[in-house]
C-alpha cells in the first residue's frame, strides 16, 4: 500500500512510499527546479518532471510486477512492458518526456479518451498488486502468529 507521508533521505524528499524499496522522491537541485525520481531496487535512475508522469511510471511497473530499464535507450521498450499488452505499453509512452495522451493516441490510430481507458486499466491493475503483495507480507487477518 502507498504512503504520502513525507519524510527526507539524503538526496531528496520521499513523496510516496510502496513497500518493497520502491518509492517517489522529489529532488530540487535549485528552488525553481523540481523532478521526481523513481527508485526501486536495481533500477535505473529514472526521473520525471511532473509527479503524475512518476506516479504513472510507478503503476507501469507494478503492473508487470517490475522490469529493467537499464540499457532502454539501446534496447527499445522494456520486454516486460511489450508482452504486457497495449494499455500498458501506452502508460508506458505516456510517461516519456517526449510524449504525452495525444501523441501515444496519434500513434495508435485512436482517441485520447481511448489512451485514458487503458491508464485507469493500468492504474487499477497495480493498485491490486500492491494491495495482494501488501496482504500476502502482513499475513491473513487475525493469524496467529505465536503458533
Amino acid at each position: 500500500m502507498a504512503t504520502s507521508t513525507q519524510t527526507t533521505e539524503s538526496n531528496g524528499t520521499v513523496v510516496e512510499s510502496y513497500g518493497f524499496g520502491v518509492r517517489i522522491v522529489e529532488r530540487r537541485s535549485d528552488p525553481d527546479t523540481v523532478e521526481y525520481a523513481f527508485v526501486a531496487p536495481e533500477h535505473a535512475d529514472v526521473s520525471f518532471e511532473t509527479l503524475p508522469d512518476a506516479y504513472l511510471y510507478a503503476d507501469v511497473y507494478f503492473d508487470v510486477n517490475g522490469f529493467v530499464e537499464a540499457d532502454t535507450g539501446t534496447r527499445g521498450v522494456p520486454p516486460e512492458i511489450v508482452q504486457a499488452g497495449t494499455d500498458t505499453l501506452a502508460a508506458y509512452l505516456v510517461t516519456m518526456p517526449w510524449a504525452d495522451v495525444t501523441w501515444v493516441a496519434s500513434f495508435y490510430g485512436t482517441t485520447p479518451t481511448v489512451i485514458e481507458r487503458y491508464l485507469s486499466w493500468v492504474r487499477t491493475r497495480a493498485k491490486e498488486v500492491r494491495t495482494a503483495a501488501t496482504d500476502e507480507a502482513v499475513g491473513p487477518a487475525g493469524a496467529d502468529e505465536s503458533a
